[in-house]
């Protein structure tokens, strides 16, 4: 009998194609909605309890205390963890177990898990159960191949990573699951498509503006000052000043698409006047507050004090120009730009496996948005740590979503091959 080769982990990956299918499915029909944070545990302890049967220590990870947790929604993760015949470094594939809302426009049973025209369609089977499962058929299969592993390899699913990570990524960082020695290299695979490698992401800051008014009778508006043509203003500056300003500025960072190689700036909600939910006529009065939340994405050629200097700057001007204009402005989010350098271990050995199993050259981009790999470089300081997953980007989030089979086979195989390299590289 010949000796195993990386061309027998493929040949193992090939024929498990069902398998992967079947694990995909099952993954998809926990409905692990975020908010509020449902089937967590149970989504946990199926993959737990699948990976104990491969010889992995399994540990369940709650998030006590973090945004949301509660004993009716624990933010419960897993991490698995394989330890080789020998000393070496740690491989760690990391996916979030969480998905967003259903919404509206789906053809298809979103936790249906339904197959066609080879694809597995359901809430999260792009962004990121698919790509979970691709790597947990890659891991097993480099075990059952026989070949001699040195290290160790590491599964989590983790959650709330479409609130911020704080139950869950964050949270095991802080108590060092994300730094060395424990862990050396870093893989999430998350949708960037089968053929990219993602070395980072855009930073973020979110904040809240409230201006402020004075109630009064709106039949004599003249007798109030209303927040609401306060906020008018500060959208007439936004169009006028901040805008142009952030569509001059561009990256070197590889981001994708094209378009997010800018600064930009969405504006997430505009409230002002009566409360919401109040399904009667409104009384006649003049707006006293008017909110409004803004989801600045900045470039790593940006500072946050900068990002944040630059609207203030809006407001105070207003304020110094505009009679009775004040406002307040809190933070409700913020997080640097992160980028690994792409001839590090983990970006350069993914490549190349990229360049073997697809007979293309790799592409490396910047995400437009954030993910995990913020706390693993920021509170993990661990800087070996990329993107790397089956499913086309666009469709995260999207009613209908679905994921490739022949993408979730591939990307398989590129992350078995990786984490061999890893392992087996020889170490400086």
């Amino acid at each position: 009998m010949s000796a195993p080769t990386l061309q027998t982990v493929m040949d193992l990956i090939d024929g498990r194609t069902d398998e992967l299918v079947a694990l995909t499915q099952d993954l998809i029909r926990f409905p692990t909605i975020n908010p509020p944070g449902e089937a967590y545990r149970p989504c946990a302890e199926y993959i737990g309890e699948r990976l104990k049967t491969r010889g992995f220590t399994v540990e369940y990870v709650r998030g006590e205390g973090s945004p949301g947790d509660s004993d009716q929604y624990p933010r419960t993760n897993v991490i698995a963890r394989w330890t080789g015949s020998e000393p070496g470094p740690c491989v760690h594939f990391n996916s979030h177990i969480d998905v967003v809302e259903v919404g509206a426009g789906w053809t298809v049973d979103p936790f249906g898990g339904e197959v066609k025209d080879g694809k597995v369609y359901g809430r999260g089977a792009c962004d990121m159960k698919g790509g979970l499962a691709a790597s947990i058929i890659a891991v097993e299969a480099l075990i059952d191949s026989g070949l001699p592993l040195p290290g160790a390899l590491e599964i989590s699913g983790t959650v709330d990573e479409e609130s911020g990570g704080y139950g869950g990524v964050a949270y095991l960082a802080e108590r060092g699951w994300f730094s060395e020695p424990r862990v050396n290299h870093v893989i999430i695979p998350e949708p960037l498509n089968v053929d990219r490698v993602c070395i980072g992401h855009r930073g973020v800051w979110w904040a809240e503006i409230e201006t402020k008014g004075r109630i009064a009778h709106g039949s004599m508006p003249f007798l109030g000052d209303s927040a609401i043509r306060h906020m008018g203003a500060v959208m007439e500056e936004f169009e006028s000043k901040l805008y142009p300003a952030m569509a001059a500025r561009h990256s070197d960072m590889p981001v994708v698409p094209e378009g997010a190689r800018q600064s930009t700036m969405n504006i997430n909600s505009i409230h002002g006047g009566q409360a919401e939910g109040f399904d009667g006529l409104p009384a006649p009065c003049v707006a006293d507050s008017s909110r409004m939340v803004i989801d600045r994405r900045f470039l790593i050629e940006e500072t946050l004090e900068d990002v944040k200097g630059e609207v203030k700057a809006i407001l105070d001007g207003l304020a110094a120009q505009r009679h009775g204009f004040r406002y307040e402005m809190r933070d409700l989010f913020q997080v640097a730009p992160s980028m690994a350098d792409r001839d590090g271990p983990v970006a350069s050995t993914t490549a190349a496996a990229i360049e073997t199993v697809l007979g293309k050259k790799a592409q490396f981009v910047c995400s437009p948005g954030t993910y995990d790999q913020k706390h693993i470089d920021r509170i993990g300081k661990l800087k070996d740590c990329i993107a790397y997953g089956p499913g086309v980007l666009d469709l995260a989030h999207q009613p209908d979503e679905w994921v490739g089979i022949d993408d979730m086979t591939n990307s398989a195989k590129v992350m078995a091959r990786a984490a061999y390299d890893l392992l087996t590289r020889k170490r400086s």
